[in-house]
């Protein structure tokens, strides 16, 4: 009845599916509606915010629309009190992420556990510590996208967070531990990462990975929580500026659509003065 935008009814029915994706890959979905509470929403947020690597205007963005969710449970009885009081947009000042990264030392007793654990898993830690292949996007990964002749794994549009096409670099370590694992064996419409992290024609969501970073390498590790399985991409892009690479190189092997978006993880102590500027005399 045009009582709203036809991009925006595109936009909240895609927030609600995205919803509902994510409860259904919940280890206990909710059931009931009166269930969809202040927490749950928090959880759901962060889940938009950090797992899923999107902008903080993204994550405002669906509180905006769980707002007006919010509201209307109430208004038509389902819900007593509006679930999103008490939830702030993270606003302008917050657009740049705290990022969390996890220390050398850490790196050493994580490799060296799953190392001796799980080589499948490690393929997936190297995967997203160095080519900044996002969870969902490795879930999708097939042998046949993998091309040891070029060195190349290829992204699909269809399997890409920006809906774009691309090449990603595969580092020499990593490239020679899908051979020590015998990844090029299998048939190139297996997917790289099956049942139990292996190659396999069976679909698994990226859940299987924060599930066993979460249960095991967490447990053992001692990890604080803020050490996520997502940390390792923040981790390896922050590394690379660290050690000189230049920003257009991790820019487009992060597949970030500018490098005011790579410049968000420059670490502030390597950050050095425009000499320049510095030299700068007008005498």
């Amino acid at each position: 009845d045009d009582r709203i935008r036809e991009d925006t009814y595109v936009c909240y029915m895609s927030y609600l599916r995205n919803l509902q994706q994510y409860n259904k890959n919940l280890h206990r979905p909710i059931t009931y509606i009166y269930q969809l509470d202040r927490t749950f929403i928090n959880d759901f947020l962060e889940h938009v915010y950090i797992e899923r690597d999107n902008s903080a205007q993204t994550r405002d963005n669906y509180l905006t629309w769980l707002r007006v969710f919010a509201r209307w449970l109430v208004r038509m009885g389902y819900h007593k009190s509006v679930a999103t009081d008490g939830i702030d947009v993270l606003g302008k000042r917050r657009r740049k992420k705290t990022r969390t990264v996890i220390p050398d030392d850490q790196l050493i007793k994580l490799k060296d556990f799953v190392s001796g654990h799980n080589k499948h898993y490690l393929l997936a830690c190297y995967l997203l510590y160095y080519c900044f292949i996002r969870p969902k996007e490795m879930s999708l990964i097939k042998i046949g996208d993998i091309s040891l002749k070029n060195r190349t794994i290829f992204i699909p549009e269809d399997n890409s967070k920006n809906r774009k096409s691309a090449v990603v670099t595969v580092n020499v370590k990593i490239l020679e531990l899908m051979i020590d694992l015998g990844v090029f064996s299998n048939p190139g419409d297996y997917y790289l990462f099956g049942s139990g992290y292996m190659p396999g024609k069976e679909y698994r969501s990226e859940k299987q990975f924060r599930d066993y970073w979460n249960h095991y390498v967490r447990k053992y590790l001692k990890f604080p929580s803020i050490y996520k399985f997502y940390s390792l991409k923040d981790t390896g892009v922050t590394t690379m500026l660290r050690q000189k690479i230049d920003s257009i190189s991790v820019r487009d092997q992060a597949r970030h659509s500018s490098i005011l978006m790579t410049d968000t993880y420059t670490p502030h102590d390597i950050q050095e003065a425009n000499p320049i500027i510095e030299a700068f005399n007008t005498n």
